[in-house]
């Protein structure tokens, strides 16, 4: 019994908003910055969870599943313009899709070494595929695009609500590497031996583009909400349809179609779309009370017991990652900063890559970067599903 029940959604709902209000604050501290706002709440939520505080299962952690999850995509592909991303980045939306490429066969070869067992039985969740089958997806998506892909995938296989310890396992281990890679991502440039291996590309040159400094207000945030709802009441209504036709079809794509139904507007109206300020924001937010849910889940000996092979599978998926994307980047003579920009786009997201291209100094990679990461956040999802669906068993 925790110290808040959890019949008593309004104030679960109020502790999973603090705990990720925690989180962005906690970065900004000298301390805090050493790990990511969404790792703290992490942190925070098991911890709350734990000692009781907070609840493991409550119906407002479904609500989060039910309507927060879907939201976060329109939110986050509101700059998806596909025109832009692939006639004026094409040579980073080619490294970008290579480093997708090198994500779904690490993810392949990992899952196809170490079995981490199905669901006990009974589970609903089994219904739709193996634990296998959902895991490989969820990580596909994560390091294709970010979280939002990432819920996407954990909400459509059902492995979120059905085994909520082994999920909070996976975004506790999913996290800590996701720090570690990005540690050796800026380092690589510094290692010679590596970087002679490589097309030398100067890309000190170049403006960085200005962010839109337009301000965020109350209507631009109710505008973007209201598009955001109204994307994901569509894709419901279609998926609804798909069901109707064929079982459980359109539970399983059912996130793949409202990332399209996103990319439509974005890329045929960018300008209108643009107008639609703070939805990222919002998403980002969003993302954090979404990462404290998910972790509230997490039985502290659970996930310890389950940590050793999850840090052997996502080791494995990252080390095949590397290996694909610089090994071919190097013969189709990709510059490395390119590689590394892929790279980090594709296992971190769009907020990091930009920002690590600039503490670089390669400034023709900054806005690239950004494009790439949201191009990720586009294709993450229906690969990861796609992936999801032909896993044997």
């Amino acid at each position: 019994m925790s110290l808040i029940p959890a019949d008593n959604h309004l104030a679960v709902m109020a502790s999973l908003f603090a705990i990720a209000a925690a989180g962005f604050l906690i970065e900004k501290t000298r301390i805090g910055a050493l790990l990511t706002g969404a790792v703290w709440a992490i942190f925070l939520a098991i911890i709350a969870s734990n000692i009781g505080l907070i609840p493991s299962t409550a119906p407002a952690y479904d609500f989060v599943w039910t309507y927060f999850v879907p939201i976060l995509i329109p939110l986050f592909l509101m700059k998806a313009d596909l025109k832009k991303i692939f006639f004026e980045t094409t040579r980073m939306a080619g490294a970008f899709l290579l480093a997708a490429f090198a994500t779904v066969v690490g993810a392949i070869i990992a899952f196809s070494l170490i079995d981490i067992g199905d669901y006990a039985a009974g589970t609903e969740a089994a219904e739709l595929g193996t634990r296998q089958a959902a895991a490989v997806g969820a990580f596909t998506a994560t390091y294709i695009g970010g979280s939002v892909n990432y819920g996407a995938l954990m909400a459509s296989t059902g492995l979120g609500e059905a085994d909520p310890s082994w999920a909070s396992a996976m975004t506790a281990v999913d996290n800590l590497y996701s720090g570690i890679f990005l540690a050796l991502l800026a380092l690589m440039p510094g290692w010679t031996w590596l970087a002679k291996r490589f097309n030398p590309i100067d890309h000190s040159q170049g403006e960085i583009e200005v962010a839109d400094e337009r301000p965020i207000t109350a209507a631009s945030l109710c505008l973007s909400a209201a598009y955001a709802l109204i994307i994901v009441t569509i894709g419901s209504l279609i998926a609804d349809q798909l069901d109707s036709i064929w079982d459980d079809a359109g539970r399983k794509w059912k996130f793949a179609i409202i990332s399209v139904l996103a990319l439509i507007p974005a890329t045929l109206f960018p300008q209108v779309i643009g107008r639609l300020r703070g939805g990222y924001e919002m998403g980002i937010a969003l993302s954090f009370v979404f990462f404290a849910m998910i972790a509230a889940g997490a039985d502290v000996i659970s996930l310890l017991q389950q940590a050793p092979v999850l840090l052997g599978l996502i080791g494995i998926m990252l080390a095949v990652h590397a290996i694909i994307l610089f090994g071919a980047g190097s013969v189709l003579r990709l510059s490395l900063p390119e590689l590394i920009t892929a790279s980090n786009a594709a296992i971190l997201g769009a907020t990091t890559a930009p920002a690590l291209a600039a503490a670089k100094g390669w400034k023709d990679l900054v806005t690239p970067g950004v494009l790439v990461g949201v191009l990720g956040y586009a294709i993450g999802t229906p690969i990861a599903t796609l992936v999801f669906e032909l896993w044997p068993g």
